[in-house]
């Protein structure tokens, strides 16, 4: 599990100095499901270090419900591409499950990453990871199944929560994932009958996970390993 204590790995990794002044330029906040952080092509304000919350980077077409994209728990943080200059969301941000973050004014971002090179560096690393996660979601999109892809999302998710339960229900499933909500009833129902997941009124619990592994589709063991791979031990899964 990603949060078995509420710190974000990214400052974490930084060294002692540099983590201890990004920390006080930093306030506390709490995120509420469903909230919006930022919107595509619109300005970012704030960037957020998720310490215990989940937000859900999802992309937007007329006439269609919202598509996840990518999801970010206390291994990354929203707004990172001020690191290369870029100042306007590309997606979505909304938070899929409730928690606390660390956030702080996108101007005193740009000043930190002006006088912090260890945090240039790490943050231009997550962002790599991050493009990698948004890429091979689009293949996974168009080619895997719906039920190894909820099993996929379901051990993302359990990865960034603080427990083995957590609030999602079938409309913001079947969203998340581009489908029908029908088709999100029957796979949930699936992974219900062999005792992998409990599932009742929005609230899932994580029954057996090494069995939730066997199920998902082969991008859930690819994003751990870009993580491990590019990040190292300081955001390891």
């Amino acid at each position: 599990m990603l949060t078995t204590v509420p710190v974000n790995r990214l400052i974490e990794a930084l060294p002692h100095k540099e983590r201890n002044k990004l920390l006080q330029e930093c306030e506390p906040v709490e995120l509420e499901f469903g909230m919006v952080l930022c919107e595509e092509d619109r300005l970012i304000q704030y960037v957020y270090f998720p310490t215990t919350s989940i937000i859900s980077l999802v992309t937007t077409l007329s006439d269609h419900p919202p598509l996840q994209m990518g999801m970010i728990g206390n291994e990354g943080m929203l707004g990172g591409t001020l690191a290369l200059g870029i100042n306007v969301a590309s997606m979505r941000a909304l938070v899929q499950g409730n928690g606390t973050a660390l956030r702080m004014n996108a101007e005193q971002l740009r000043h930190e990453l002006r006088e912090n090179a260890a945090l240039l560096q790490i943050l231009n690393r997550y962002i790599y990871v991050l493009m990698a996660q948004l890429s091979k979601t689009v293949a996974c999109t168009h080619f895997h199944e719906i039920e190894p892809r909820l099993a996929h999302l379901l051990l993302m998710t359990h990865d960034r929560a603080p427990a083995d339960h957590f609030h999602l229900t079938h409309e913001f499933l079947a969203n998340m994932l581009g489908v029908r909500r029908s088709g999100i009833t029957v796979a949930a129902g699936i992974l219900q009958k062999h005792k992998l997941i409990n599932y009742k009124r929005g609230e899932i619990r994580i029954l057996n996970r090494k069995g939730l592994e066997a199920v998902a589709c082969e991008c859930y063991k690819d994003a751990i390993e870009d993580y491990e791979q590019i990040l190292g031990e300081n955001v390891k899964f």
